[in-house]
């Protein structure tokens, strides 16, 4: 091999360019010095704190690195998905109903509300042609008992059934005067009761869709006691057994 050729090769080896002449010790020895220069440099970034280098990056990508904004975890949705998740928990072992409803003979679902406001009772209560429906609020422990053991007092001769879905099994009891009674077949119960009744109970539909389908919705939350006991004097003013054009007790 010629020295021309050997000088070639060694041009190619260290990815300079051919330019066709041979380079001089001056040339080369400002090439070792730029690469010197430039290896040097890298290996004093390489030798700089971990910290230091990630900061810097940081600053570059135009960053804070500060700490991380604590609100971007949206602390309120991951404990809501938590209660949902403890609520659905409670339902699966039966210390929490899944669906509770208080099934009266009342012709009027605003009547019911204003009973259920002057008995502490916090729930909607929904207008059917075979009687006025409490879906209550509180599925609690015994919550769904009490519900009705106090309605069943407050309102004197008042009786009503309560249907309650524990872990998917079905209860149905007839109240009166504060004491349950003959415990009822739930098919019985929903051949008797609108069509929404069983829907409710095993989960199909909710209040707000039967809202957007257009029931007639009444929430006794919405009530003070004054306002109650108004509606219950215009359903009952011809007597406590009687009846008035807007409904009935019996």
């Amino acid at each position: 091999m010629s020295a021309d050729e050997h000088d070639n090769n060694d041009s190619e080896d260290q990815g300079l360019p051919d330019s066709g002449h041979h380079l001089s010790e001056e040339e080369v020895e400002r090439a070792l010095a730029s690469f010197e220069a430039e290896f040097n440099e890298g290996q004093n970034q390489a030798d700089q704190p971990v910290g230091h280098t990630e900061s810097g990056v940081a600053d570059e990508a135009g960053l804070d690195s500060g700490p991380a904004d604590e609100s971007s975890v949206e602390p309120d949705e991951a404990d809501g998905v938590a209660a949902d998740f403890d609520q659905e928990l409670e339902g699966l072992i039966g210390n929490r109903a899944k669906a509770a409803v208080m099934v009266t003979r009342l012709a009027s679902a605003e009547l019911l509300a204003a009973f259920c406001q002057i008995s502490d009772i916090s729930a909607w209560c929904i207008q059917a042609r075979e009687g006025a429906v409490a879906v209550l609020r509180n599925l609690d422990g015994d919550g769904p008992e009490a519900a009705i053991r106090d309605l069943t007092t407050v309102v004197s001769g008042l009786s009503a059934i309560l249907a309650v879905n524990r872990a998917d099994k079905l209860e149905v009891t007839l109240w009166i005067s504060g004491q349950s009674g003959q415990t009822l077949a739930p098919p019985i119960l929903f051949a008797a009761t609108a069509d929404f009744v069983e829907d409710l109970m095993i989960g199909t539909t909710t209040v707000d869709r039967l809202r957007q389908d257009g029931a007639a919705i009444f929430d006794s939350g919405e009530y003070n006691r004054e306002k109650a006991m108004g509606i219950i004097a215009s359903h009952t003013r011809f007597g406590a057994g009687g009846s008035t054009r807007q409904g009935r007790v019996e």
